[in-house]
């Protein structure tokens, strides 16, 4: 959205006078500047993208991550190879679909990121804002250890030899080391797995014993910052220009491993291991389980990401063509990085002579054991490696940057005044934001780190996001209503979204939402690594004190509203999940463009406000 403002007396200002107010503002602020009081009002100055393109891209890298690479093949394979297809892509039309247009619906009609845009929504559950805020910060404090690892594989790239792929190194355990595939032997690991484990992160036994820093990687890890910060410290102006390579870029990376890796012997029997249905699968609900979590960390839902990046968009950017597009390239992507993976897969499966499934592993190890191993016996390997580790670097960067681009939205929306006097420019309040992420991420590049970063993936991205995605579906959807999300749609597109979309939104969504939340609550299990390490009660006990930081926002903020409002408890309740704007009499305008003109308003940290006060002052 443009620029907006507002005052007591006087409503919108019209076009040109707030073009006037902005250059003036720009004059003495900076283009960046969140606010600046004139006259009576304070005008609500927001950047916004470029051009449309640039938030399409923008949404395509940071749905299409590390995740496509390793989580989405390995979950196909393992729960019933192209059966799971079906699933998957069901979910993706009755839940990922339409929560996604859902989030931009919110983020482009409020110009607002995630914590005011939910707290003016639902003021009950205003604390949602502010968990999917915690969350996205709390991931890209370890989500950057990953592009830390593709960085010193890529500038390992680069010999004749690579460094995993022999037994003939100082870090090696020469007895239990071996140079291929260790069969059924289970006391022996690859070169590349010993290289992963004793070089990379000099793994000690446990998260018990941290032991000392790993230089190189904590070397690394700030430049994967120094990255992240130069795509981001000018807002959308500069993450808008990076995204034209980083969200295309790895596009053809990918083609072109795909057709070096299907002339490869063995490439076929991987895809067809990939793709073959079991059909009994289908039967199991676990497998449906998985394909909407795949779903919910692949586009994001729930982590504020998607609001903050439509937040930018003008008034009447089609969301709706925009929805379409992420999602169906999102879901391609994951089928076409399956099919170069798994042919890489059926290629060692070849030349180790042992089963596909032997090979095939989750998570990290998939791109940075499993697909190492591939590449040293491949023509010119140096270049596909390079290439790989490269592509890998370019998906990161793309999610890490809109996770970091929601804390900086929020502290902005909240106490960008504040903040700008402080720190004078914005650039700086990036810089703050990115050098506080380092600092809680240092852990991860210890001799321990790799506990501490399962610990931190399972509790953050596995049992928080679930909560989140759940309580903010039942704010919008059912708090808030089909009802006025669809007189924002079409007031900002000029049609009702279809009967799909309110059918989802009112019934389908929400309740597929609830399935998952209780089916992983119901299986739940404790964090692992690997197959054998269990983490002692004292880390489970840290982990869920992770999980807590996001989710104990929800019920804190709920209290502060029930107990901040005046009235009996109904009157409390009545007005708590009632939005902020429709409290204020507007005359003879509609519900939807009294919520919207309340919402120009720059917000003074709302998360904490009476409600009953905002209305009568409103009113005034």
């Amino acid at each position: 959205m443009g620029v907006g403002a507002q005052t007591a007396q006087d409503g919108l200002l019209s076009p040109s006078a707030a073009q006037e107010q902005k250059a003036r503002v720009e004059s003495e602020w900076g283009a960046e500047a969140p606010g600046k009081e004139v006259g009576s009002g304070q005008l609500r100055v927001r950047e916004t993208w470029s051009r449309r393109l640039e938030f399409t891209l923008a949404c395509v890298g940071y749905a299409v991550g590390l995740g496509n690479v390793w989580r989405f093949p390995y979950l196909c394979y393992r729960s019933g190879g192209g059966a799971f297809i079906i699933p998957y892509l069901v979910m993706v039309l009755l839940c990922g679909i339409p929560l996604l247009l859902m989030e931009y619906t919110i983020g482009q009609y409020t110009s607002l990121g995630p914590v005011h845009a939910l707290a003016r929504i639902c003021p009950l559950l205003k604390g949602v804002g502010v968990a999917t805020v915690v969350i996205s910060f709390l991931l890209c404090t370890y989500y950057n250890v990953i592009i830390t690892w593709a960085l010193y594989y890529l500038f390992n790239s680069f010999r004749a030899t690579f460094p995993w792929q022999s037994c003939n190194n100082t870090w090696n355990v020469v007895e239990n080391c071996s140079d291929g595939f260790a069969r059924n032997a289970t006391h022996l690991k690859s070169a590349s797995q010993q290289f992963f484990d004793y070089r990379l992160l000099g793994m000690s036994s446990g998260i018990e014993q941290p032991g000392n820093m790993q230089w190189n990687l904590f070397g690394l890890l700030i430049l994967s910052w120094i990255i992240v910060y130069f795509c981001i410290f000018k807002g959308v102006k500069s993450s808008g220009k990076v995204v034209y390579f980083t969200a295309i870029f790895p596009y053809i990376i990918l083609m072109i491993l795909l057709i070096n890796n299907v002339q490869l012997p063995g490439a076929k029997d991987g895809i067809l291991f990939f793709l073959t249905p079991d059909w009994s699968k289908l039967l199991d609900v676990q497998v449906w389980v998985n394909a909407a979590a795949q779903i919910f960390n692949s586009l994001g839902i729930g982590f504020g990401s998607m609001i903050s990046m439509a937040s930018y968009n003008k008034f009447n950017n089609n969301i709706l063509r925009d929805t379409f597009i992420v999602a169906v390239i999102n879901s391609v992507t994951s089928i076409f990085a399956g099919l170069v993976i798994f042919s890489a897969i059926g290629y060692m499966s070849h030349l180790h002579n042992l089963p596909v499934e032997d090979i095939a592993t989750d998570g990290p190890g998939l791109v940075f054991v499993v697909y190492p191993e591939a590449f040293v016996t491949m023509p010119i390997a140096p270049m596909w490696a390079s290439l790989f580790f490269f592509m890998l670097l370019c998906l990161g960067v793309d999610s890490q940057f809109a996770m970091v681009e929601v804390m900086v939205v929020s502290l902005m929306d909240n106490w960008g005044t504040s903040l700008l006097q402080f720190f004078r420019r914005k650039e700086l309040v990036v810089l703050a934001v990115c050098c506080v992420a380092f600092l809680l991420g240092i852990p991860n590049v210890t001799q321990g780190g790799i506990y501490f970063f399962q610990l931190m993936d399972h509790y953050t991205a596995v049992v928080s996001l679930m909560f989140l995605a759940f309580f903010e579906v039942l704010a919008v959807c059912w708090f808030y209503g089909v009802r006025r999300l669809s007189a924002n749609y079409k007031e900002m597109l000029g049609t009702e979204p279809n009967f799909f979309f309110k059918l989802c939104w009112w019934v389908v969504s929400p309740l597929l939402v609830t399935v998952i939340l209780v089916s992983s609550i119901v299986r739940y299990s404790p964090a692992r690594y690997g197959q054998t390490y269990k983490y002692p009660p004292w880390a489970e006990g840290l982990g869920w004190i992770i999980s807590l930081c996001s989710i104990i926002w929800i019920p804190l903020a709920a209290v502060h509203t029930l107990y901040t409002s005046k009235g009996s408890f109904i009157q409390r309740l009545r007005s708590s999940i009632t939005p902020i704007g429709e409290m204020a009499a507007a005359g003879s305008k509609e519900p939807a463009i009294k919520l919207k003109l309340e919402m120009y308003e720059p917000p003074c940290s709302i998360s904490f406000t009476d409600n009953m006060k905002l209305a009568e002052e409103s009113n005034m």
